[in-house]
């Protein structure tokens, strides 16, 4: 859809596009199930949401490597809301019984929210880098250029690292210097870091626990996602193939900052 000129009206729907928006969601059901247009709105909503999450972790790395922490904590702040948004957002789709679903679920052919390569996106973007999860990235599949682009580049968890070195602290270079491609596990040393940042800085001790508080929102959305999944259709396989319950309980404890969940036992 083409942008109003300048010679146009700018009005609210013309600002918004809404013709285009509202008129996105087209049910695959002949006659059309009452539950899919819910189905299909809640799930664009979330793509927009993950739209969002990423425009805004970019802009908290940027602040991060420039050492602003302040800004960096309004951004980590909105991100955290965010998160809550769409933590609350299963408690709409679960009005949806599996009957309801059932009537429908045919009509999703071969798609699965398994594809979602915005959420591959946020999942690397936080440093949650599994090589599993690539074998279900298709070269063929529409936004894996993007996903793979943030698979090969530094994660937030990357970008403290540098935020730390920056701020004085003795990051070790193997740290600063590590293969970016692989998930951070953590390190006893960052501990150390952690720990000494969090007893002699306030302003570093609140960023620290925003981070974690993301990491927290990040792990309830997945456990409420898993819930979702295993009310709806139990134990079967997912759409289009995908895993299922059981693959997505593996990842409900996956840090993205291990290294903040670890030193936890030391105050």
């Amino acid at each position: 859809m083409t942008s109003p000129t300048s010679s146009s009206k700018l009005t609210y729907a013309t600002y918004l596009q809404l013709n285009g928006l509202l008129g996105l969601q087209e049910p695959r059901s002949d006659p059309a199930e009452h539950d899919e247009m819910l189905f299909i709105v809640i799930h664009q909503t979330y793509e927009l949401w993950f739209k969002q999450i990423l425009h805004e972790l970019d802009q908290a790395g940027t602040l991060l490597r420039d050492g602003d922490v302040w800004s960096v904590m309004q951004t980590l702040r909105r991100v955290r809301t965010i998160l809550k948004t769409l933590v609350g957002q299963v408690d709409i789709i679960e009005t949806m019984t599996p009957r309801c679903f059932e009537s429908f679920r045919s009509r999703l052919d071969t798609a699965s929210g398994f594809q979602s390569m915005q959420f591959r996106e946020f999942e690397f973007l936080l440093g949650i880098k599994r090589a599993d999860v690539l074998k279900f990235m298709s070269e063929d599949m529409p936004g894996r250029d993007a996903a793979m682009a943030r698979f090969e580049a530094p994660s937030i968890s990357d970008d403290l690292h540098e935020f730390l070195s920056l701020k004085g602290f003795d990051v070790p270079q193997d740290v600063l210097d590590r293969d970016v491609r692989q998930q951070y596990t953590g390190d006893p040393r960052m501990e150390d870091i952690l720990e000494h940042a969090t007893r002699s800085h306030p302003d570093i001790e609140q960023l620290l626990e925003l981070l974690l508080d993301i990491d927290e929102g990040f792990q309830e959305w997945r456990f409420r996602h898993v819930q979702l999944v295993r009310r709806t259709i139990g134990d079967k396989h997912g759409t289009g193939g995908s895993p299922g319950v059981e693959f997505l309980k593996k990842t409900i404890y996956m840090p993205a900052f291990p290294d903040l969940w670890a030193v936890r036992s030391r105050f």
